[in-house]
């Protein structure tokens, strides 16, 4: 079972005065790079290699990354709640994480910044198998919930039930850990929020189950990136070449991975021999297939791994709003940039959103 710490396990388009002029000092933008030689950089995962990852796994298999001149190594962290840390001590050079993280992270005074979205929407959702008869959110009235006890997943779970018009002490939630299918398969509880609909959804399907599943952004909290890419605010603004480098790779490693999901899917099982059997190879095969839309901006002119800005404040601005953050995000600076991202870059912003 995958770990996710919000399941089992989960151009600077906003300007700011701390961040944009900073970041104008990254160079002169350049997407084609013809490096002389390649420079280690270290990825750590949010856990084991999956369905995921596939487009790091891809870029790094088919030599992308060393033709932009960088040895990427991914890592798999002893403990997946400590990629932003060890990022933040300098152990790693990038980490992948999920938004609400980053932003909970940059409340508690890392200095971070997501510089790609993997994920362009939330994977985290409720699910509940037929027998317990819940269709909708509001069928959840005097139900058990399960989650991984993360503060956030309790907050979408209160903003669910609320805008479905349940009062949310009808509804108890129980921590139940990681296993949310274990704890839904034994009985233990009727539904489960944490989730996702490209893995765990997929697995009970695979087990002849017939799910039911609600993304919490169909139920009232507001759409988020699920994962992005993470590094250091001083990197971002002293490594600008580096970073447009790994996004131009990554950006052709998507391509393969959408042009043939079968290979991106072994390449994921070479990488991580535990899922060498044939319901796992299946499980990342149709993980795989089943992101391929959630992977690319809603709008088709904006490059892989856009992050939209009115989305981040809105999102932003709901953590505040349900106490997850201490600090107002509109007095920080912008926790994200899309500035090195193939095709973006020094003059060509678009519209802004502030905090």
């Amino acid at each position: 079972m995958r770990y996710r710490l919000s399941a089992r396990r989960a151009c600077l388009i906003l300007t700011c005065l701390s961040l944009a002029a900073p970041l104008s000092s990254c160079g002169q933008k350049s997407d084609v790079i013809t490096p002389a030689h390649t420079k280690p950089f270290t990825v750590m995962l949010d856990f084991f290699p999956n369905a995921d990852h596939a487009a790091l796994y891809s870029a790094i298999d088919n030599g992308y990354f060393r033709a932009a001149g960088l040895d990427v190594k991914p890592e798999t962290p002893s403990n997946p709640a400590e990629p932003l840390q060890l990022l933040a001590a300098g152990k790693v050079d990038m980490a992948i994480s999920y938004e609400p993280e980053l932003l909970l992270a940059r409340d508690q005074g890392l200095k971070l910044v997501s510089i790609a979205a993997l994920v362009q929407r939330p994977l985290t959702s409720i699910i509940a198998l037929p027998g317990k008869h819940v269709s909708k959110v509001s069928d959840l009235a005097g139900k058990r919930v399960g989650t991984a006890g993360i503060n956030y997943q309790a907050a979408e779970l209160k903003t669910v039930l609320r805008k479905a018009g349940v009062n949310p002490q009808s509804v108890t939630e129980t921590n139940v850990g990681y296993d949310l299918v274990a704890a839904m398969l034994s009985g233990k509880v009727d539904a489960t929020l944490g989730g996702f609909w490209n893995y765990e959804v997929l697995q009970l399907q695979l087990m002849g189950k017939h799910p039911v599943v609600i993304p919490v952004d169909q139920a009232g909290v507001p759409t988020y990136n699920e994962l992005v890419l993470v590094v250091r605010e001083n990197e971002a603004h002293r490594d600008g070449q580096d970073l447009r480098a790994f996004m131009a790779a990554l950006t052709r490693g998507e391509r393969q991975v959408k042009a043939n999901p079968a290979a991106a899917a072994q390449q994921i099982v070479n990488a991580n021999p535990q899922l060498n059997s044939a319901p796992e190879k299946k499980l990342q095969l149709d993980s795989i297939e089943k992101t391929l839309a959630a992977a690319y901006p809603s709008n088709a002119s904006q490059p892989y791994g856009y992050q939209e800005p009115k989305a981040w404040a809105s999102f932003a601005r709901w953590m505040f709003s349900e106490g997850l953050l201490h600090t107002n995000p509109a007095t920080l600076s912008q926790p994200f940039t899309d500035e090195f991202l193939p095709g973006q870059g020094l003059g060509e912003k678009s519209e802004e959103e502030t905090f």
